[in-house]
């Protein structure tokens, strides 16, 4: 709702940063996901809803037009360009299409939208937070697979994200004791009874405007020295273990969750309770959405390359158990007879997805050959 401070470098040729924070929920069905982005979308000044399935990519970004009166070619902007400083809520993000998840790369990194339609070329602002809500892909969340694996998103999106938080349903008796009692509370609760102390919409949505609007934090040398400190120390936890475990683009989302919350404040410096705020949220998102499944320890890698590192293991393993197959039995293998013969003889279980993305990897490093038939054979040297 805040969002960073404004950071714009055009005069020097390195463009404008991104100041807005990114935001993905996701999780079990009715845990009213749906609920915080209604509240989000009537709460800001500037700001568009719209559901995944219902979405193209014309209805995100711009689509050409005719004007009935003048006969002109004009262009109507879309849900990202209206809500330009503002927030755009993107429900069931797990539905969208591919054709239109590919126009968010653009925004969600260097926020502007380019447009090359019926001779009509420019580039549009589209300087605004994402809130997107997503299910998993099997109804409910499965603790033993990645977030990649759970929800069917490119990994190339996902690492735009500053904070992605999993809402799951704890199944615990004192968490559903207490939710029964608010939703039954909800029907019939006397209105006249006090309601429990809670800002005025109206008062809130003012003073997002005005710390929008007149606050505009900087880093102070404390600040910006344990942010250095909380990056590098980032980047030790995965050396030890071969693992990357913060990115560049991880010291960025510190940067702007610091500068939010000072913001929150109505400060215009950013101190060091700011930075452990922002550390404090962004380890709580790493642990929930970073987390191998396998290893139990955090691994940017999901995130970033859509493997994690014991995944990339598993895989590199199994393509060497195929090529000495391939290699004792001295013939070519059907898919089906190499698939039952690596069954039998890998001692670790996978599954014939796995199967056949190591066998198309082996085909890239040319180390296999897929003859006619789908026979499967060592390259010649």
């Amino acid at each position: 709702l805040f969002g960073g401070a404004r950071k714009d470098f055009t005069s020097t040729g390195r463009g404008r940063f991104r100041q807005d924070i990114n935001i993905l929920l996701c999780g079990d069905p009715g845990t009213s996901k749906s609920q915080m982005l209604q509240y989000v979308y009537n709460l800001v000044p500037r700001g568009q809803y719209t559901s995944g399935k219902g979405s193209s990519a014309t209805g995100l970004t711009a689509y050409i037009t005719r004007d009935p009166e003048t006969k002109q070619v004009v262009l109507q902007t879309g849900a990202l360009v209206l809500s330009d400083n503002g927030v755009c809520c993107i429900d069931e993000f797990d539905k969208m299409d591919d054709s239109t998840r590919a126009v968010l790369h653009e925004v969600m990194e260097q926020q502007t939208l380019s447009i090359a339609k019926a001779g009509i070329i420019c580039v549009l602002n589209a300087r605004a937070s994402v809130l997107a809500a997503a299910n998993p892909c099997d109804s409910r969340w499965n603790p033993k697979l990645t977030i990649v694996e759970n929800i069917q998103l490119p990994h190339t999106l996902l690492s735009r994200f500053d904070l992605i938080f999993l809402m799951l349903d704890p199944q615990s008796e004192s968490f559903d004791r207490r939710l029964a009692t608010h939703l039954v509370s909800l029907y019939y609760r006397n209105s006249s009874k006090p309601r429990p102390e809670s800002i005025d919409s109206d008062v809130l949505r003012d003073y997002i405007a005005y710390a929008r609007t007149f606050i505009n934090p900087r880093l102070s040398d404390e600040a910006g020295q344990k942010l250095i400190h909380t990056y590098v120390g980032m980047r030790k936890v995965g050396m030890g273990r071969g693992t990357v475990t913060a990115y560049p683009r991880q010291l960025e989302s510190l940067i702007r969750l610091s500068e939010a919350h000072a913001r929150m404040r109505l400060s215009n410096v950013v101190e060091e309770l700011d930075v452990d705020e922002a550390v404090r949220l962004h380890k709580e998102a790493l642990k929930q959405a970073a987390t191998d499944p396998k290893t139990g320890q955090i691994d940017m890698e999901i995130l970033m390359t859509g493997l994690s590192a014991s995944s990339r293991a598993k895989r590199t393993e199994l393509a060497k158990f195929i090529v000495r197959t391939l290699q004792s039995g001295g013939r070519a293998y059907k898919m089906s007879e190499l698939y039952d013969a690596c069954k039998e003889g890998y001692k670790d279980g996978f599954t014939q997805v796995q199967y056949e993305m190591v066998l198309r990897d082996l085909q890239e490093e040319n180390k296999i050959v897929q003859t006619s038939n789908r026979y499967y054979r060592l390259k010649d040297v």
